[in-house]
């Protein structure tokens, strides 16, 4: 037992290492042009990346329509990954590159939705004054969001939604740290301002 103990971390140094291996491997052939490699990424990171991208657009049409954009552009973007981050880490800030189009086209649906009262749940709720409350905010916080500017959106859903640190955001949007912190910052106190005018 005291053995298996002892050789526990020498185990999983290995595991990790062949993980680091194999995407090294399947980075290459991305590179080579592979449709076999795309095929992987894609099975290997569709889920993380499509998260992202709903989370970042609010709007599920355009975040299929991003999350595809992202994997059509990887063998061509494919050729400047250079290792320093994980995989799925570089396939969001493709995912970050490309959203400006997107975004856009999100604002757009919601506001035409909102413009025809359209409600996405037909159920009726179990507290309805609860849940016209939370659609509300829902509505408002969107509203909001889509009035920042890219890059303060990118870093704000992130750090605060996705839950990620200063350091990994920083790796994906390709900007120091300081400058995360900076837009962060800005982005929340222009939520917290446009927020408090939406709010009766």
């Amino acid at each position: 037992m005291r053995t298996i103990a002892l050789l526990m971390p020498f185990l999983f140094t290995r595991g990790a290492e062949r993980t680091q291996d194999a995407e090294e491997a399947l980075v290459e052939r991305l590179r080579q042009g592979d449709p076999a490699a795309i095929g992987e990424a894609y099975d290997k990171h569709y889920e993380a990346v499509r998260a992202f991208a709903r989370r970042l657009t609010g709007d599920d049409a355009s975040a299929e329509d991003l999350t595809h954009d992202v994997f059509v552009s990887l063998p061509q973007a494919a050729q400047r990954f250079r290792g320093g981050s994980s995989l799925k880490t570089f396939l969001i800030g493709i995912a970050v590159n490309h959203a400006r189009h997107h975004l856009r086209s999100a604002a757009r649906r919601r506001s035409a939705m909102e413009r025809l009262a359209l409600e996405p749940d037909e159920e009726k709720p179990t507290n309805p004054e609860r849940e016209v409350g939370r659609a509300a905010l829902a509505r408002a916080l969107n509203r909001a969001l889509d009035e920042l500017p890219t890059a303060q959106r990118a870093t704000f859903v992130l750090c605060e939604v996705e839950e990620r640190s200063a350091r990994e955001v920083s790796e994906i949007l390709g900007v120091p740290e300081a400058t995360v912190r900076t837009r962060l910052f800005h982005a929340k106190q222009k939520l917290r301002t446009l927020l408090e005018e939406r709010t009766p």
